[in-house]
């Protein structure tokens, strides 16, 4: 009499449990790159809203922006800050480690709005209504804008 036995090798147990795992790695990689894309949008969309309170600002003090002549952090805006009458919230970072700058000229009639990308170098939005990103990992100045 033969005895049937069924079941699978440990060969061919071995080979799936590999598949299993190259797949599992390739979907973890590019649900990492998904996230930071995403994060990376959101902070185009936070500096838009920062860019919208900030020409509020200007509507209502004679066409001038606050004045930082050095790199200042957008969350001192909010709080009591100059645009917390313009602002429902200061956005935050995705990430907290991250945040957002502000740069303006010394008579307050030009800003530049800044945040360090993770999938590039950085995404500036300027007063004269140009966004975009930084060709090189220096941060952008008022001079970036034209």
């Amino acid at each position: 009499m033969k005895k049937l036995t069924k079941g699978f090798t440990l060969i061919e147990l071995l080979v799936v449990i590999s598949i299993i795992g190259i797949l599992a790695s390739l979907a973890l990689t590019s649900y990492g790159g998904a996230q930071k894309q995403a994060r990376d949008t959101q902070r185009r969309s936070d500096l838009g809203q920062y860019r919208n309170g900030l020409e509020a600002y200007a509507a209502s003090n004679n066409g001038l922006y606050p004045v930082h002549a050095a790199a200042y952090d957008t969350s001192g805006f909010c709080g009591g800050g100059v645009l917390s009458s313009y602002l429902s919230s200061c956005p935050p970072d995705p990430i907290t480690t991250n945040t957002y700058y502000y740069i303006s000229d010394a008579g307050g009639t030009k800003f530049i709005l800044y945040a360090n990308l993770e999938t590039d170098y950085y995404w500036y939005v300027c007063s004269t209504g140009k966004s975009d990103k930084t060709v090189t990992d220096t941060a952008p100045n008022i001079a970036t804008c034209p």
